[in-house]
């Protein structure tokens, strides 16, 4: 069990996914988590939520970029798009997990908890060899298809890492 101001990853079972504006990364990341609970039999042990740090997107559907990469990779996703709620999601989620630094520190500004807010990627198994990759999933929004794809691949190793970790024998 985790001591007070602490965080024991293994007894982590309500997530929130964070991005900048909830239409692309957060709710890819939450739909892929989702997935990879589903195939492991575990999806009741999670509670999975994302939101945006602003929210100019409020309302809106996924960005149809988005919703193909997931559909190309069997993953359904069906998100309405929301601004983090500081009075409520830093009470009932265990870990808020940022797509990128600026998201961190919007985050951590508005009020996260530090010990329980962290980069998605620290669980990505690439980026333990203390390689050269970005600990960060780039917002894919500007560009074309492909960065929906790259995205895709990280958030797919990271959350695969997440799932692991959360279920590793105590």
């Amino acid at each position: 069990m985790a001591t007070e101001g602490q965080v024991n990853i293994k007894d982590s079972r309500r997530l929130l996914f964070v991005c900048a504006g909830n239409i692309c990364r957060s709710p890819l990341a939450e739909a892929v988590f989702a997935a990879h609970a589903v195939r492991r039999g575990v999806r009741g042990l999670f509670t999975i939520d994302s939101c945006g740090t602003g929210g100019w997107h409020a309302g809106d559907d996924p960005d149809p970029r988005s919703i193909a990469v997931a559909r190309r990779y069997g993953v359904p996703i069906a998100h309405r798009a929301r601004q983090l709620a500081p009075r409520s999601d830093f009470v009932c989620f265990d870990l808020l997990l940022a797509m990128d630094r600026e998201n961190l520190s919007e985050a951590l500004r508005a009020g996260a908890p530090a010990q329980r807010t962290m980069l998605l990627r620290q669980f990505d198994p690439e980026l333990s060899g203390g390689g050269r990759a970005s600990p960060e999933v780039p917002d894919p929004y500007y560009g074309g298809p492909e960065g929906f794809d790259a995205v895709y691949r990280m958030v797919d190793r990271a959350c695969k890492g997440l799932l692991d970790a959360l279920l590793a024998e105590k």
